[in-house]
C-alpha cells in the first residue's frame, strides 16, 4: 500500500521509483523511509507549555502536510496540538513548571508524570519522538528513553528537540550541549546564533526559523520578510468591546503559566491603579494564555482590579492583534510574548520577577546583559526592562509614561522591530537543502514548522 502512496508523491514515473529505491537500499535510511514499511508514521511529541503547544500544533499540521504516508500522533500537549490529533496522556498544564526553585515543590508529581509520558512513548512505538522546548522535562524524557530502549533492546527512534536550549546565555552553558549528543539526534533552532553554537559543540543542528514569524502566514500576510508587520484593525477592537475613541489602552500580557501570572498580574494591577491618574480614561486588556488554569486565576482576580480591565482569551490571533493595534503601548512578563509586539509594531515594557533566590542565580549565572529576546538579538537596550528587585509598580509605571509621551522611544523599538524579525528567518541555505520533494516550498510555505518537518522526514540514521 504505501508504495503506491509514494509513487503518487513522486509522480508516478521510473525516475521518482528508481530514486526511492536507492534510498531504501542505502546503509542510512530516513525516518520515513522506515515509517513507510509500516504503513504510517508514528510521532511522539511533547510539549509542557502554551507556546510549545502553538509549536507542536503548527509541526504537527506540516508532518501531516509533507508525508507520503499517514501520520499518527501520541504525547503530551494542550488545545492546540489535541485540534491536531494528539490524544495527550495527561493535561499539558500538569507539567507547566518555571523556574529553578519554584520546581521543588512539583518534584514527585513531576516524576510521575514523566514516568507515565515514559510508559506512553513505549507503548506508542513511534519511529520518533519530538519535544518542544521545557528542556528540564524534554531532557530527562528523552536520556530515559533511550536508556529503556537499550535496555530491553528495542530499536531507538530519531530524537529531536525542537527549541534548542539556551545554554549560550549562561557561563560554562556551551558545554552543556555537547552532553545532549547522547540522547538528542537533531537540535532545531529558532535564533540564529544556534545552530553554529550547537554544531561547534557535536550536536547535529537546523535553524528552522523563529515559529512566530507564522503568525504572518496563519493570517494569510503576502510580505517579504524585511517587510513583516501584522496590522491588527484598531476599530473593529474598540466598537467589539465599546471603548471610546479618545481612551488609552494598554496591552498586558502577565505570562503563559499559572506561577508566573499569579507573580506578575498583582504588579501588573498595581501598576495601573498608579497610572489610572496620570492617563485618563485607561483601558487595561488582559491577554489570557490558553491555559485553563490561568483563565480561572485571571477571571477571578479581576474583579479586584482598580479599573475595568478586558480579557482576551488566548487562541484567536485576530483578537490578539486587534488589541495590539488598538493599544499604546503594552507591557509583558518576558517570553516570546516580546517577538509578537515587534510584530504588531507595539511598543512595550518587559517585566521579570521570580524566587529571590532564583533571581539570585540567574543573577551570578548569566552572561548576558538583557532578557527579552529582541534586545538579545540587537546587543542594545531598545526595550526597556524592569528586572528583579527593579521590578516594582512604581518603575513599571515610570518606564509605560515615558513610552507613551516619548515618540522617540517609541520609534526607535519600531525601527529596531524590522531588523529583529529579518534576523528571526530561517537561513537560505538550509531552504535550498530541504529534501527534493520540498524544495518548491517558498513563503509563505517555507515556514518554520514546514522547514522542521521536513527536516524530520529525512533525517537519516545509521541501521
Amino acid at each position: 500500500m504505501w508504495f503506491r502512496t509514494i509513487w503518487n508523491v513522486e509522480g508516478g514515473n521510473v525516475l521518482g521509483f528508481s530514486r526511492l529505491m536507492r534510498r531504501y537500499t542505502s546503509v542510512n535510511r530516513s525516518v520515513i523511509d522506515m515509517a513507510a514499511k509500516d504503513g504510517e508514521l508514528r510521532v511522539f511529541v511533547v510539549s509542557g507549555e502554551v507556546s510549545g503547544d502553538t509549536i507542536g500544533s503548527r509541526l504537527m499540521s506540516s508532518l501531516k502536510k509533507l508525508s507520503p504516508i499517514p501520520v499518527r500522533f501520541s504525547g503530551v500537549g494542550g488545545t492546540k496540538m489535541s485540534s491536531q490529533g494528539l490524544d495527550s496522556v495527561f493535561p499539558m498544564e500538569d507539567i507547566a513548571v518555571m523556574g529553578l526553585l519554584e520546581l521543588l515543590p512539583h518534584l514527585i508529581k513531576l516524576r510521575v508524570k514523566l514516568h507515565e509520558t515514559i510508559e506512553a512513548a513505549l507503548l506508542f512505538q513511534p519511529h520518533v519522538v519530538v519535544t518542544v522546548d521545557s528542556k528540564g522535562f524534554s531532557f530527562r524524557l528523552l536520556k530515559q528513553l533511550r536508556a529503556r530502549y537499550s535496555q530491553e533492546r528495542i530499536k531507538i527512534p530519531s530524537h529531536f528537540h525542537y527549541v534548542a536550549p539556551s545554554f549560550w546565555a549562561w557561563k560554562g552553558g556551551e558545554a552543556r550541549l555537547s552532553g545532549l549528543a547522547g540522547f538528542v539526534d537533531h537540535v532545531l533552532c529558532i535564533l540564529p546564533n544556534e545552530e553554529e553554537i550547537c554544531r561547534s559543540n557535536g550536536l547535529v543542528a537546523t535553524f528552522v526559523g523563529h515559529p512566530i514569524l507564522e503568525d504572518v502566514c496563519e493570517l494569510n500576510l503576502d510580505t517579504s520578510p524585511h517587510e513583516w508587520i501584522i496590522e491588527g484593525n484598531s476599530e473593529i477592537f474598540r466598537r467589539d468591546h465599546a471603548i471610546p475613541t479618545g481612551a488609552t489602552i494598554i496591552s498586558l500580557l502577565p505570562g503563559s503559566r499559572l506561577q508566573e501570572v499569579t507573580r506578575m498580574l498583582s504588579l501588573f494591577a498595581s501598576t495601573v491603579e498608579l497610572l489610572k491618574d496620570s492617563v485618563p480614561d485607561l483601558v487595561p486588556v488582559i491577554h489570557v494564555a490558553a491555559n485553563q488554569h490561568v483563565k480561572d486565576y485571571i477571571t477571578e482576580f479581576i474583579n479586584k482590579w482598580p479599573v475595568s480591565a478586558i480579557m482576551i482569551p488566548g487562541g484567536s490571533l485576530h483578537q490578539k492583534y486587534n488589541a495590539f493595534s488598538a493599544s499604546s503601548v503594552a507591557l509583558c512578563a518576558s517570553g516570546t510574548v516580546a517577538l509578537e509586539l515587534q510584530l504588531a509594531r507595539l511598543p512595550c515594557v518587559v517585566a521579570y520577577r521570580a524566587h529571590f533566590l532564583t533571581e539570585w542565580i540567574i543573577r551570578y549565572k548569566a552572561k548576558i546583559s538583557y532578557i527579552s529576546l529582541p534586545n538579545i538579538l540587537l546587543d542594545s537596550y531598545i526595550i526597556p526592562e524592569a528586572l528583579f528587585q527593579a521590578c516594582t509598580p512604581a518603575k513599571l509605571a515610570s518606564l509605560i509614561l515615558n513610552m507613551l509621551n516619548d515618540d522617540g522611544l517609541q520609534e526607535k523599538q519600531i525601527v529596531a522591530a524590522e531588523k529583529v524579525t529579518g534576523l528571526l528567518c530561517a537561513l537560505p541555505r538550509n531552504i535550498q537543502n530541504l529534501e527534493e520533494p520540498h524544495r518548491r516550498l517558498r513563503l509563505p510555505h517555507s515556514t518554520p514548522s514546514m522547514i522542521a518537518a521536513s527536516t524530520i522526514l529525512y533525517h537519516e540514521k545509521p541501521s
